[in-house]
């Protein structure tokens, strides 16, 4: 498990290029048959990826947490960007397919990853906050039936939002929040931009109460998103490309402008779960 510190603002705007890729950028989560943890002080927050291709991969706690088993003292989300996979939770097998997820609840001893097919593999993309109180774990999917233990992602909860005219006609698909799927303090989502479309989060904002991460995919090897953070008369960029993360400081802005279209998810934790307490910032004064 990697360890990641926390930055401060005023340091922030001195560092260079290279400082800023190694901060704040998580460049590779997926390796065959691997756990890729990054744990960040930053509000605890743990990003992570499982891409199991002959293997079926276990997640352990490891020294960094002390603790018996992974999710002791932790909640966790996942979304599968990769073909169809299972994860398997305390001896019960959830067939996990190309984007959809799972809220795992506190408590949750055992966890494994395995894929369908070796030559398709799942990839897990997982985010892990600190809980205080269990609850349930249960499978999310975008469309579809409901069933015993799977949450459909309500039609309120899919919001399409910006302009061709603006660059970012996008669609927001939320996963894990108050009044669907039920979590301590993870919120998680997606959000797909049109073809024509490439900035997202524009105009930016903060939100002083929450962090946030940033997975970016659905891009071509030779595509790219320009990650714009730091404080709103301090910006600074990231180039990032297909299947790489950015972990956000709660006073950073956290907008991107692609080289195309592409796909992204976002995880957050802190103080609240309100998805719509943030401060805007006009696109006048950013700097």
């Amino acid at each position: 498990m990697e360890l990641r510190t926390a930055s401060s603002p005023k340091d922030v705007k001195h560092y260079t290029t290279q400082r800023l890729r190694e901060e704040f950028l998580i460049p590779q989560l997926f390796f065959a048959d691997e756990v890729k943890l990054v744990y960040s002080h930053i509000d605890r927050i743990i990003t992570g990826g499982v891409m199991p291709v002959k293997e079926v991969i276990e997640l352990k706690a490891g020294e960094e947490l002390r603790t018996e088993y992974f999710l002791e003292r932790r909640e966790m989300g996942v979304i599968n960007i990769g073909g169809s996979g299972k994860i398997l939770v305390d001896g019960r097998e959830y067939a996990v397919g190309h984007k959809e997820g799972m809220y795992l609840g506190m408590g949750v001893k055992d966890i494994a990853f395995a894929s369908e097919d070796a030559f398709s593999p799942a990839k897990f993309y997982l985010n892990s906050a600190p809980a205080h109180t269990s609850y349930p774990t249960v499978l999310i999917r975008p469309e579809g039936e409901a069933e015993e233990g799977v949450v459909i992602v309500k039609d309120t909860n899919k919001v399409e939002l910006g302009s061709l005219e603006d660059s970012n006609h996008r669609t927001i698909c939320k996963y894990i929040l108050p009044g669907q799927v039920e979590s301590c303090q993870l919120v998680m989502g997606m959000t797909s931009l049109e073809p024509g479309s490439v900035w997202n989060t524009m105009p930016s904002h903060t939100h002083d109460r929450r962090m946030e991460v940033y997975l970016y995919f659905d891009m071509p090897e030779d595509a790219f998103v320009m990650h714009y953070m730091g404080e709103p008369t301090e910006t600074r960029h990231i180039v990032v490309r297909n299947e790489q993360a950015v972990i956000s400081p709660s006073w950073s802005i956290h907008s991107g402008s692609g080289s195309r279209n592409y796909t992204f998810i976002w995880g957050m934790v802190g103080e609240n779960q309100d998805f719509d307490d943030m401060d805007a910032v006009a696109n006048q004064e950013l700097m």
